[in-house]
């Protein structure tokens, strides 16, 4: 069988879906790899490593799909909405598909791939257990941008952020807030621990105050209680909206206290709730910065503008997106390692065995037979549940 890698068509996406390192196991596992010319260039891999480690450069995109069994992407159609749909032709019946696919964004595009007759995977769906912890991509994409949120926190502040002892006295170190210690939040916190600010968090989920204290981190501790707080997967859950509003009410002085507040409160399949209103902005000293990591989403900040960097009441507010794209080097490395122990779990002897029995198969598989089968998206687009021999 042939895996496929093309060249990331959504702009800006720096990303590749392999890296010349990975190729030896899937070599291993029997299998065989195309690239297409170029695809690593823009994340730091030269076409030339590709070939070092045996993969096959082709001329272009079409040429990849059509020989391809296998294709590996970032960002699939789906989760690319401008350009991604300029791969519907190029499917082939029967032909496997793994990468992001937003699967509860767009039922029509779900439709239109499950249509095509490939078997697409969507790595958002992984199980968050100790055995798919490896090919939890979300979760590798989720530390860069923590990561990088904060890289761009400190270069947009007006303030410096440890603290120093000079000729000119002590400067004190700024105050950063993460609203959401999920995996994005956890890394926001270590990276502005390690540039030696001071680091408070908040999340609904009682379990992370223990996670946020392990990192050097103060739990804010709000006198309101979650109503199931997280889901089996670890995810927090919507809540209603008088407990966002005293949430909101609670958070505002901890808010106005900060120099950086970063929110990364993201519910999946959901519009991410609003947390930072305008009035708790206004209240924010001069200078400060709010980088809303869940922009994506309709951002945790109302005045938050997706893709867009703004000032308002003397703030700027950064709606950055597909931050994990502006690190692609280890972005990319660690995308791959996810792919590649995803893969290799499901080939047995060079092919795909996909046991419907197993529930990272199960749970990541969309579409299948010119159908879409997975159980949450169908649920989710309030489609009629399948017969059981309908997979």
């Amino acid at each position: 069988m042939i895996v496929g890698v093309p060249k990331e068509s959504y702009p800006g996406e720096r990303r590749v879906a392999l890296v010349p390192a990975a190729i030896p196991n899937l070599t291993k596992a029997g299998l065989e790899v195309v690239i297409e010319a170029g695809a690593g260039l823009q994340a730091g891999y030269p076409d030339a490593a590709y070939v070092e480690k045996g993969a096959k450069i082709l001329p272009d995109r079409a040429a990849v799909f059509s020989a391809a069994d296998i294709v590996l992407q970032v960002l699939c159609y789906g989760s690319n909405d401008i350009t991604g749909k300029a791969d519907l032709p190029l499917y082939r019946r029967g032909q496997a598909l793994i990468g992001f696919l937003r699967p509860f964004g767009s039922a029509e595009v779900a439709g239109q791939i499950a249509h095509a007759g490939v078997t697409a995977f969507s790595v958002e769906l992984m199980p968050r257990t100790t055995r798919a912890q490896s090919m939890d991509a979300l979760s590798s994409m989720a530390t860069v941008c923590g990561y990088k949120a904060v890289l761009l926190a400190a270069e947009t502040s007006l303030r410096i952020f440890p603290m120093m002892t000079t000729a000119a006295g002590t400067i004190t170190p700024a105050r950063v807030f993460v609203i959401g210690a999920g995996v994005a939040g956890l890394q926001a916190i270590s990276t502005a621990r390690r540039l030696g600010a001071v680091a408070s968090a908040y999340d609904m989920r009682p379990a992370a105050k223990e996670q946020v204290q392990s990192l050097g981190g103060r739990f804010v501790e709000l006198p309101i209680e979650a109503k199931n707080a997280q889901d089996a997967r670890g995810y927090g859950t919507a809540q209603d909206e008088n407990f966002y509003a005293r949430q909101r009410e609670l958070l505002t002085k901890v808010v106005a206290e900060s120099d950086i507040v970063i929110t990364a409160a993201v519910i999946p399949g959901k519009k991410s709730p609003v947390l930072i209103t305008d009035d708790m902005v206004k209240r924010m000293a001069p200078g400060s910065v709010i980088i809303d990591v869940a922009a994506e989403r309709g951002g945790n900040c109302e005045l938050t503008r997706m893709g867009e960097t703004i000032k308002v009441h003397d703030v700027t507010i950064i709606g950055a997106i597909n931050l994990a794209s502006s690190v692609p080097y280890h972005a990319s490395q660690m995308y791959a390692r996810n792919l590649v122990t995803f893969l290799t779990y499901m080939v047995k002897d060079g092919k795909l065995q996909l046991n419907l029995q197993d529930e990272i198969v199960r749970e990541t598989m969309v579409t299948s037979g010119g159908e879409i089968v997975n159980a949450r998206v169908r649920e989710f687009f309030k489609l009629p549940a399948l017969a059981p021999a309908g997979g």
